[in-house]
């Protein structure tokens, strides 16, 4: 059995090996380790081999890691569902939120993010894959709900992001990636501030990063598998 050390080496030699079969600069793909469920002690062994960023999926787990692990200096990032009464604790502890698709979520975590921090990183969660049941604002909800974000002083629209369909269907899963790269783009050449493209994870992160992803997130490849959480 693998230990964490050789599961997280392996998991980021095959995203650069990605990012290098397919042209891109070593450094243009950021690997963002899930560590939802998992204990502090391992997030503090994968923080000691190099990795700053890590993604929370549950928004009281998320927070209280962020102020236990205050002293790592790490980059915490919001992946999950945002529940409006725990806006206040994810403005206040978290560096990214990834998952913005309402205006008014996008308004209380500016209204309450501190003066003393600097702007709160979003990406805005697009559906991509058009499922009733999945997260994200819709392709032609997109443009309006950036001119909203644009005018919150506290939040720094730095991209997209999606989860596509789960499926083994590559043309299906191509064209939604494909569809993402073509809303990114527009999106970087209208706003500067624009450069992340969050979407791919361990079992189509290739895919994904042929089609311009600059942030997958990894989470079992690195920590083992886990137990199913409900959040509190």
């Amino acid at each position: 059995m693998q230990t964490l050390t050789e599961r997280f080496a392996a998991a980021n030699d095959q995203v650069q090996f990605a990012a290098q079969k397919f042209g891109r600069a070593p450094n243009s793909v950021k690997m963002l380790a899930v560590s939802k469920t998992k204990p502090v002690s391992e997030i503090e062994q994968v923080a000691a081999l190099g990795q700053l960023d890590f993604g929370e999926n549950y928004s009281q787990e998320a927070i209280e890691k962020a102020q236990r692990l205050s002293h790592l200096e790490l980059n915490w990032h919001f992946i999950g569902p945002i529940q409006s009464n725990k806006t206040k604790g994810l403005a206040e502890h978290m560096a990214w939120v990834h998952t913005i698709s309402r205006d008014k979520i996008a308004q209380r975590l500016n209204d309450q993010r501190p003066s003393s921090l600097p702007a709160l990183n979003i990406c805005i969660q697009v559906n991509v894959s058009q499922e009733d049941q999945k997260a994200g604002v819709s392709i032609e909800q997109l443009p309006q709900l950036v001119s909203q974000i644009e005018t919150l002083p506290n939040l720094s629209l730095r991209g997209l992001m999606a989860i596509v369909e789960n499926t083994n269907d590559t043309q299906r899963l191509t064209e939604q990636f494909a569809t993402m790269r073509s809303l990114f783009n527009a999106l970087k050449a209208e706003h500067p501030s624009v450069d992340t493209l969050s979407m791919g994870m361990s079992q189509d992160l290739e895919l994904a990063i042929q089609h311009g992803s600059t942030m997958v997130r990894i989470g079992t490849a690195i920590f083992g598998q886990r137990q199913p959480k409900k959040e509190s």
